[in-house]
């Protein structure tokens, strides 16, 4: 009996010892695998990656019909991508498709209403029977309503989740499963930085938009644990302030530091890193760093740099 139990402790020793050494093997490769992305995220800063090429890929944008959604448009059209153009206004997005051709592009346009789930499911379906794989998705289109949480009506707060947010997952639920199937393809959100920081005046639009920040990032974390070789890219953008009509009454201390971008400037920034393949990039690029660097300082000494800089939103109800 004796004997049994002493080949059983020392069957369990072993095992022990096995599994310390295994352990001991993945925490070596874990630091050896950690700093070599180190080192490559470094060289990545000074060595971009190459553009990848569209064209003669199909690309769908929404809100295509007017500020960074036509700019890009046009950007893509330039680039050689067949445009498919998305917009609840049917005359502005035709003249967003009108000009993309009058430059030698190509482009179609589709009045769609994000919100409505089953007619965007429907033009979804339409698209891809007339045009094929779509190569890109740009969930583009949104609203920014600013003025304080308490003067917020309850349809201005749910058109915002419509539009910023609930659209998003029917647009990629539709579109998804092809590029997963292919293991290629390349899906854009546009969040804000009212994605990175909590703004005054756009309490509901922040909530949009750090949801948006939220979801790609648990998508990316689901299509790499479900195939390790994935090659969907998923890239999250955080414009800063752009000139598009949105941002009515912008207020910043230091104008030369802060100011309105230029929604052409925008969208070549955004077309940059779809083409990258970069998992988020900010307008300017600098900001997701800040992000990051002021999470680390206390609250209320980056509250004092706040106060200091003194920019954001002013109310659009007087």
């Amino acid at each position: 009996m004796s004997k049994v139990t002493q080949s059983a402790g020392n069957g369990s020793n072993s095992n022990d010892i096995y599994n310390i050494v295994l352990l001991v093997v993945d925490i070596v490769m874990l630091i050896v695998k950690f700093w070599i992305a180190i080192v490559e995220a470094i060289v990545g800063v000074f060595r971009p990656a190459p553009l990848d090429d569209v064209s003669g890929k199909v690309v769908l944008i929404t809100g295509s019909g007017h500020g960074i959604g036509k700019q890009m448009a046009l950007q893509y059209g330039k680039l050689g991508a067949t445009v498919l153009c998305w917009d609840v206004n049917e005359q502005t997005n035709n003249q967003t498709v009108k000009e993309i051709k009058s430059n030698g592009g190509k482009a179609f346009g589709y009045v769609c209403n994000v919100t409505k789930r089953e007619e965007l499911i429907e033009l979804a379906q339409k698209v891809r029977k007339e045009h094929g794989f779509v190569n890109v998705v740009v969930n583009n289109a949104g609203i920014m309503p600013c003025h304080p949480l308490l003067e917020h009506t309850e349809n201005e707060i749910r058109l915002m989740f419509d539009i910023n947010v609930l659209s998003h997952f029917w647009i990629i639920q539709s579109f998804l499963p092809e590029m997963i199937e292919r293991n290629e393809g390349s899906i854009v959100a546009l969040s804000s930085c009212a994605g990175l920081f909590g703004l005054i005046n756009l309490v509901p639009y922040c909530g949009t938009k750090f949801a948006v920040r939220g979801y790609m990032s648990a998508l990316a974390e689901e299509l790499r644990q479900k195939n390790p070789q994935n090659n969907v890219k998923l890239t999250t953008i955080y414009p800063y302030m752009i000139d598009t009509g949105l941002c009515k009454n912008p207020r910043y201390r230091f104008p030369k530091l802060f100011k309105l971008i230029p929604a052409d400037v925008a969208a070549g920034s955004i077309i940059e890193a779809q083409r990258q393949g970069l998992e988020e990039a900010a307008i300017p690029r600098h900001f997701v760093a800040v992000e990051k660097i002021g999470r680390l300082i206390p609250r209320k000494a980056m509250r004092l740099v706040n106060d200091f800089l003194d920019t954001g939103v002013d109310t659009d109800k007087h």
